[in-house]
């Protein structure tokens, strides 16, 4: 299968048979990227299928798909909704989003995602966004800098690092780089550099609020049967993922029925993550750390977001279901 230089898709042949692609379906790879996935995806559709391509990074509209099924999105897969309702678009078979940094950002030294070069504190996967590393370190208060270490990069020394940082003062990913560098253990060095970059990241592109509001929002673009398949390569994604897929909601907080069932939406199609193989770990070693999960959408739900907390309220229940809490209650159903 031809792959693009731009980004190696990892867990590419399980995202893509867990996704279970109908012939005719409607499906949105909100992260295209290099177009690997969607490519894939593309040879499973036949020719009244469709698929959109969502990416909030420009850059990607180089490897766009020349084929009329396909259409390319420029945005933030947090507008997922309101894309598909320009697009005409009421309802989807299935959504994959492969979450974290593509190669292209990582090797694309003046983006300023890498520690290993030296180039300007930037870390915008949208380049027409105005607010930069550089500028969350200009603005941030020491204290709000050590938050951000230490719930986006599990930094335990986070108010150390921020100390440093912020006296520093760095412009630049090398400044960044020495700023921290005294406080790190030597034999941990790259990880934790690794962890320092990625808070940033998180924090400059609001990646977790953007995947909170994509996991919303699935529940009301996908088809009854539609299914969510989602990559992610860190625990905080992946604890989102795995707690809305099992509980319908990303603190995972577990409501059941009158019969002490689990209410949630969702059906899971793997109960065991799945991770790369170790040959495809050697083919790619950037996929090391991912993890696939996937669920089948088994009823649409309302969704109310308030204080950053996901409710989930089921919008339809069967006939059968109704009849039989209807019947133990000795009351009559109307």
């Amino acid at each position: 299968m031809e792959q693009s230089v731009y980004h190696i898709p990892a867990l590419l042949e399980q995202s893509i048979a867990g996704l279970a692609i109908k012939p005719d379906g409607v499906y949105v790879d909100v992260t295209f990227g290099g177009g690997g996935h969607s490519r894939a995806i593309m040879e499973h559709l036949g020719s009244n299928g469709r698929l959109v391509g969502m990416d909030q990074d420009m850059d990607a509209w180089q490897n766009r798909l020349e084929d009329d099924r396909f259409t390319f999105a420029h945005a933030n897969f947090s507008y997922l909704k309101n894309f598909l309702r320009y697009y005409g678009i009421s309802g989807v078979d299935g959504i994959l989003a492969d979450l974290g940094v593509s190669f292209h950002h990582f090797d694309a030294v003046e983006r300023g995602f890498s520690f290993r070069a030296d180039a300007p504190l930037d870390m915008r996967m949208n380049r027409s966004a105005t607010f930069t590393a550089r500028e969350l370190i200009n603005t941030y208060s020491e204290e709000r800098l050590a938050d951000v270490l230490y719930l986006y990069g599990e930094l335990r020394q986070s108010r150390r690092l921020a100390s440093a940082i912020i006296k520093a003062n760095p412009a630049t990913t090398g400044e960044l780089v020495e700023a921290v560098r005294p406080l790190l253990k030597p034999a941990q060095e790259k990880k934790e550099l690794s962890m320092v970059f990625q808070a940033l990241r998180i924090e400059v592109n609001g990646e977790l609020n953007a995947l909170r509001k994509l996991l919303a929002q699935s529940l009301e673009v996908l088809n009854p049967g539609g299914r969510l398949a989602i990559i992610t390569y860190h625990s905080l994604e992946d604890r989102m993922v795995k707690n809305f897929m099992r509980a319908g909601n990303v603190e995972g907080k577990q409501e059941k029925d009158f019969f002490g069932r689990l209410n949630t939406p969702w059906r899971l199609v793997n109960n065991k993550v799945i991770v790369p193989s170790d040959e495809e770990v050697a083919r790619n070693p950037r996929s090391r750390s991912a993890k696939l999960r996937v669920a089948e959408l088994v009823a649409r739900m309302t969704t109310n977001v308030n204080n950053d907390r996901l409710r989930t309220h089921i919008a339809s229940i069967t006939t059968d279901e109704r009849q039989e809490k209807c019947n133990y209650k000795r009351k009559t159903c109307r």
